[in-house]
């Protein structure tokens, strides 16, 4: 049976991009199993009453979900447990680097962005202090996996079978942070995939925006030995003027439609058409 999951995070109010992704896995996911979960590890902007509101918000709109929501913030020691796997493969290593020693490197090397360059890659775990990142050593990652292997796009905009490909993996990607400085929270990029194997997630649906996370996902998934899911992303909700809509945006959020005496059948009538019919399990 098809499985998949709605996973916003209660940093901000539910806008129209966020109505859309769940009103599309509602569609797609059929007869199937729809999760929610909230995605609430980053500690400096998450907000309770915004997990509150889109709750509210999510009811408004039709969507339902089966079983209990799962709060990541509630789950610490089950991240703990797989940064300590993947310590104990020696695939971590700690890193005090700020976003402006990134930039300042990347500017010395005739690079843009904020790659990592590996400026702490050489830095033992038994090195680490409290308030360290923990990167995730690409490299030496797919040295223990090997060839990838191919993840299923089932979504328009990418339609078809991928293999990551290593080089671009280290290029694009660099190291990432799985654990945060300071904060300690854990990052997007292991508590997603360990949620999505531990609740069974046989189909990820969601944005577009996040079509470039996807290789890396399949790498961690790999090296814990987690099965790797379908994946379909869908276009983005835009304003008139093409912009992405995003958080910050409090014109489009769902709250303030519903205040200003907008029906649901209103607030959908402003989205995309929805796919027509649902995925095959």
């Amino acid at each position: 049976m098809l499985v998949t999951r709605f996973a916003p995070s209660p940093t901000g109010p539910l806008h129209l991009g966020h109505a859309y992704s769940a009103l599309v896995i509602q569609r797609l996911a059929g007869d199937g199993h729809v999760l929610l979960r909230l995605e609430d590890t980053d500690s400096t902007r998450v907000r309770p009453q915004f997990a509150t509101q889109i709750l509210d918000d999510l009811d408004w709109l039709g969507f339902r979900w089966d079983g209990a929501v799962r709060t990541q913030s509630k789950h610490r020691a089950e991240y703990d447990a797989a940064l300590e796997l993947l310590a104990a493969l020696g695939l971590l290593y700690p890193c005090r680097c700020t976003r402006r020693d990134i930039a300042d490197a990347g500017a010395r090397a005739g690079k843009q962005g904020l790659v990592y360059p590996g400026s702490c890659r050489g830095r033992p775990m038994r090195e680490a202090e409290p308030g360290d990142a923990l990167r995730l050593d690409v490299a030496k990652a797919l040295e223990r996996t090997g060839p990838l292997p191919s993840f299923r796009e089932l979504g328009p905009l990418h339609a078809g079978a991928y293999r990551p490909d290593p080089e671009d993996l280290v290029r694009q990607i660099g190291d990432p942070v799985l654990r945060r400085r300071m904060t300690r929270d854990i990052a997007y990029d292991l508590a997603c995939p360990h949620d999505d194997a531990l609740q069974g997630v046989t189909h990820v649906i969601r944005g577009a925006d996040l079509w470039d996370s996807t290789p890396l996902h399949v790498l961690i998934q790999t090296v814990m030995g987690w099965p790797v899911p379908r994946y379909y992303h869908h276009a983005l909700v835009r304003d008139d003027t093409g912009r992405r809509l995003a958080k910050i945006d409090r014109s489009k959020a769902i709250s303030k439609y519903r205040s200003e005496g907008l029906s649901r059948a209103d607030v959908i009538a402003l989205l995309p058409a929805l796919p027509l019919k649902p995925l095959a399990p």
